[in-house]
């Protein structure tokens, strides 16, 4: 599981840092929003390479 783990730190270093074409554009978003409810948070983290776009969210 660790060689794996390290695996795919490695190939991901190379791709964000460019060495296979160009670079990966890191993307980020947070959003707070207050209602009757309370305050919710919410926030995503991904990549974007040209028309694709991979990113991971949650919701607080």
């Amino acid at each position: 599981m660790t060689r794996l783990a390290l695996a795919l730190a490695t190939v991901s270093l190379i791709a964000a840092c460019g060495a296979d074409g160009d670079p990966v554009k890191p993307t980020a978003n947070l959003n707070v929003g207050v209602s009757t409810g309370g305050v919710h948070a919410g926030g995503s983290v991904g990549v974007r390479k040209g028309p694709w776009n991979l990113s991971l969210g949650r919701i607080f």
